[in-house]
């Protein structure tokens, strides 16, 4: 039996592991349930809610090519140790620090028994990088490798299929699987993309004119080399505005892969601070009162309460208001990106750790290397949601002041003085030392780094 173990990949089409083990020999597709990972500080219902809907649609995709999903439940490596596997044959993963240490875990029980484990590359992230230099040419030549069909027929292998755990659907999730998220990649291209790069910014407009393909591109439904195709045909035949949009769209697949190869590189990034020269700024001054706060959408600034009631009840937000929730609380709350982090990780159905930690550390201001972007939430209000229709569809007491909740800060006095402390610590020896680490390792660039003096 050739194991193909799917993670965070949930399709049969542009699936090296899969396409690999067909050609070998007998393929036992596997999803193994792991009851530790699923109840982690950063996962929620939420996720295996859109997570089992894509496992459906695969299993049977599966069975039509001959060969059911196998599902079971436990621990990886004693799944793994109690299956008939000649191989394993799997993706990749950049995920979270437990599948991290699971993963290392396998490979260690597969060396040990003598059982090949083969994993293959996924999407544009590079194992083992040495360094960045040179990284975009090697992401547009995997982008533009031929995307892989897949098999045409699987052997019957046999083994009991078993089953799903049950679901609880508590709030509006996407719809999950490999047709929703090619539905949606075609509406986006042949209509609802084509003002992408102006209304991408605006709650109002970004729900239609994003692709919305992010928690598809997060488990696998579809691969950001079947995306990257796509949009390179549809290129092809663009004009006027579709031009802009379209590459606006594929700068961000570019964007994506650029910051997942981050927690690649270093996954300790994902608990500290990029630079450990800020250890110490916001830990001993977390204020639970406005934590609660902020993650309730009670803040007392509508802008700010009307996206995250919103994140909360769908799942989704577009980008700049994600980085202007984190701006609010690391700036004018004072509260360390970790615990917001894992507070925003459970209610993104996107969440993808490579992104996510990146982006939380480098709205706080702890990369070292990023300029410090405060959003001020009023001009954001004025900017992206001029008559206050956002505002009134997510918090409806706007219209009646008794109701609405005071400001739990004065934003000018906050940012002011949260720019004093982090421009005092960034002109220290130490933190511009560790800055020049990082810009080396992670810095986006077009030419070789400098390397630091010393």
């Amino acid at each position: 039996m050739h194991v193909v173990w799917f993670k965070r990949d949930f399709r049969v089409r542009d699936h090296a592991p899969l396409a690999e083990a067909a050609r070998r020999g007998t393929v036992l597709p596997l999803f193994i349930y792991e009851p530790e990972l699923w109840a982690g500080p950063d996962y929620a219902p939420r996720h295996w809610a859109f997570a089992r809907q894509c496992l459906e649609e695969l299993e049977g995709s599966l069975r039509r090519l001959g060969a059911p999903l196998v599902v079971r439940a436990g621990d990886a490596v004693e799944v793994l140790r109690s299956l008939p596997a000649e191989a394993v044959y799997a993706h990749e993963e950049t995920g979270n620090g437990w599948t991290y240490a699971r993963d290392r875990r396998v490979r260690r029980w597969a060396r040990e028994a003598g059982i090949p484990f083969f994993e293959f590359p996924n999407n544009g992230v590079f194992r083992r990088l040495k360094t960045r230099d040179g990284w975009s040419r090697l992401w547009q030549e995997r982008m533009r490798q031929p995307l892989i069909d897949p098999p045409f027929r699987l052997p019957a292998h046999g083994i009991d299929p078993g089953g799903l755990p049950a679901a609880v659907r508590t709030i509006d999730v996407q719809k999950g699987g490999e047709l929703a998220a090619r539905e949606l990649l075609e509406s986006f291209l042949e209509r609802r993309g084509e003002r992408y790069h102006c209304e991408m910014s605006s709650p109002l407009t970004a729900a239609e004119s994003c692709s919305r393909l992010s928690p598809h591109l997060a488990w696998g439904t579809i691969s950001a080399r079947q995306v990257f195709h796509a949009v390179q045909k549809r290129r092809e035949s663009a004009t006027g505005s579709w031009r802009q949009a379209l590459a606006a769209f594929t700068a961000r697949l570019h964007w994506r892969d650029h910051f997942i190869q981050k927690l690649e590189d270093e996954p300790r990034i994902e608990f500290e601070n990029f630079v450990r020269a800020y250890d110490g700024l916001r830990e001993a001054e977390f204020d639970a009162e406005k934590f609660e706060r902020w993650k309730e959408g009670a803040t007392g600034f509508p802008f700010v309460d009307a996206c995250m009631r919103m994140l909360r009840e769908t799942g989704w937000i577009n980008f700049r208001m994600r980085a202007m929730l984190v701006s609010f609380a690391a700036y004018d709350l004072w509260l360390h990106w970790r615990p917001v982090a894992l507070h925003l990780a459970r209610l993104f159905t996107d969440y993808e750790p490579g992104i996510h930690y990146s982006q939380c550390q480098m709205q706080s201001a702890t990369t070292g290397i990023n300029t410090v972007r405060i959003y001020n939430p009023e001009k954001q209000w004025r900017d992206h949601d001029p008559q206050s229709e956002f505002v009134r569809r997510w918090v409806p007491e706007f219209d009646d002041p008794a109701r609405c909740p005071r400001p739990v800060v004065d934003h000018q006095q906050a940012v002011r003085r949260a720019r004093e402390r982090i421009a005092a610590l960034r002109r220290s020896v130490a933190a511009r030392e560790e800055a020049g680490r990082v810009r080396e390792r992670h810095g986006s660039r077009k030419r070789p780094a400098r390397r630091p003096r010393g």
